[in-house]
């Protein structure tokens, strides 16, 4: 790719004299094109020539991309000019990329930054935290909103933190209504790892994020063989009974990793009954928590078919033994990864991906460097997502989907006019290439950018180019 700084200059008023809209077209609507001549160069900041382009959920040769000063997308079906033109002959011209699942809720203060620049360089524009969250998400943005951004960023009502916080049920949904009031973009909570919240709490915390708008996002209650579809039941009672959106978190590792099938179908027929869940998955086959969680508590080896020296720690490659392990088990912040195989590609996240209601997230973030106590999709969930479903031929179309048009129509309204490349909406815009693009990240060293990410536009600006980080543009997701 190149980029061409143009030093002619013209007048607005000459400009607009010389403005020609296209009539008609046979493969696009008109209203969506503009021809431009060399007079124009001045309206577009960005303009980006040749490449397949990702728009309303289709590739498309012969769309030319530009960005006005005003920082909005307009499409072209002729070469643009502009003061910076990004040549994408070869490449896949995209929606910025969105991540409806990460995760940097322990010390979002110290380690945002971090976070937030192993996402954009790994094609993402929009970040939102829906596993986690903050207490407050009016704290959060008081704070957050100050600085600045490489991504845009959201959160949802942390349930988890409030619990922990308040023993009265009656304070704990006074305080998830105030954090869906102050702007939270959901409800999310994880019930495995407070088993404690029974369903008639959990119902409460639905009907009020159906009362705002907001859909609840579950981790959900079972990951064992034996009780995983009553956690996909109990999600299903959920939305029946308060007609809230459900979203299941990475459903692959908590709901169907023994029984993915069954627990597609009941989320299915329910959907056909009326009801809108959704769910999302990970492009990895291994799982990762903290060793302190409720995850270990109990026989965990029995429940998941794995023992001590199955267990690594992330950012070490040290393996865990039955006489480390109740050490480690003491140690706050320590995560450990399951071996690669665990949950199946084949019996899993493959089949999950067929469904229409699936869409991908990450279910992390890397806090920390040189290496993070993270798992590898925190730096590269989205690469490795793309390079999966060409992998197993599901298809460049759907995958995006599953990175941009699925997620916002989930978020909605929160991220109208964003997540498409449409005339008027947000410049925000992912360009890869479709033969190298990957994730490096691994569990021994996490702290990798991906591969074939070419160009990473946040609001207009260039905030990622080939391995560097650029502007920081990135503006809040709130109500």
């Amino acid at each position: 790719m190149e980029e061409n700084s143009l030093a002619e200059t013209i007048s607005r008023r000459e400009a607009l004299k010389r403005i020609a809209v296209v009539g008609s077209a046979v493969w696009l609507a008109p209203s969506w094109l503009e021809a431009q001549d060399e007079s124009e160069q001045n309206i577009y900041k960005i303009a980006i020539n040749g490449g397949k382009v990702f728009t309303h959920n289709e590739l498309k040769k012969d769309i030319f991309v530009g960005v006005t000063q005003d920082n909005k997308i307009k499409l072209s079906d002729k070469p643009l000019k502009a003061s910076t033109i990004i040549d994408a002959t070869g490449k896949i011209v995209s929606p910025g990329l969105i991540d409806i699942l990460a995760d940097n809720a322990a010390n979002p203060r110290m380690t945002y930054s971090i976070f937030e620049k192993y996402k954009v360089s790994d094609g993402l524009t929009t970040v939102l935290q829906m596993h986690g969250g903050a207490e407050s998400p009016a704290l959060f943005h008081q704070y957050f909103d100050t600085q600045p951004h490489y991504v845009n960023y959201g959160v949802g009502v942390f349930v988890m933190l409030i619990r922990l916080k308040y023993a009265s049920l009656a304070m704990r949904y006074a305080m998830v209504e105030k954090g869906l009031a102050e702007g939270g973009l959901a409800v999310c909570h994880s019930l495995e790892y407070q088993p404690d919240t029974t369903y008639a709490e959990v119902k409460e915390y639905a009907k009020l994020a159906k009362k705002y708008d907001r859909p609840i996002f579950l981790h959900l209650r079972y990951s064992s063989e034996k009780d995983e579809l009553k956690g996909v039941q109990e999600a299903i009672r959920l939305a029946q009974e308060t007609g809230v959106r459900v979203h299941i978190d990475h459903l692959h590792s908590t709901g169907g990793t023994y029984n993915m099938p069954k627990a597609l179908e009941m989320i299915q027929n329910a959907n056909f009954a009326g009801s809108e869940i959704t769910c999302c998955v990970y492009p990895y086959s291994f799982w990762a928590t903290y060793i302190v969680s409720e995850r270990f508590s109990g026989d965990w080896q029995s429940r998941y078919g794995i023992t001590y020296q199955d267990l690594t720690i992330v950012g070490t490659g040290e393996k865990l033994t039955a006489a480390t392990f109740p050490a480690y088990r003491k140690r706050y912040g320590v995560l450990v990864a399951v071996p690669e195989g665990t949950m199946p590609f084949e019996k899993t996240v493959n089949l999950a991906l067929q469904a229409d209601f699936c869409m991908f997230g990450s279910d992390g973030g890397i806090e920390s460097e040189p290496r993070a106590n993270s798992h590898p999709r925190g730096a590269a969930f989205a690469a490795t997502a793309i390079r999966h479903c060409l992998d197993i031929g599901l298809g460049l179309e759907k995958a995006l989907s599953k990175l941009t048009t699925l997620p916002a129509r989930l978020m909605r309204p929160s991220l109208n006019k964003r997540a498409d490349l449409r005339d008027g909406f947000h410049a925000d815009i992912t360009i890869f290439d479709p033969k190298t693009i990957k994730g490096k990240a691994t569990v021994a060293n996490p702290n990798q950018f991906s591969e074939g990410i070419d160009y990473v536009i946040v609001n207009g600006e260039i905030a990622y180019k080939q391995g560097k980080l650029l502007k920081q543009n990135g503006k809040p997701i709130k109500y």
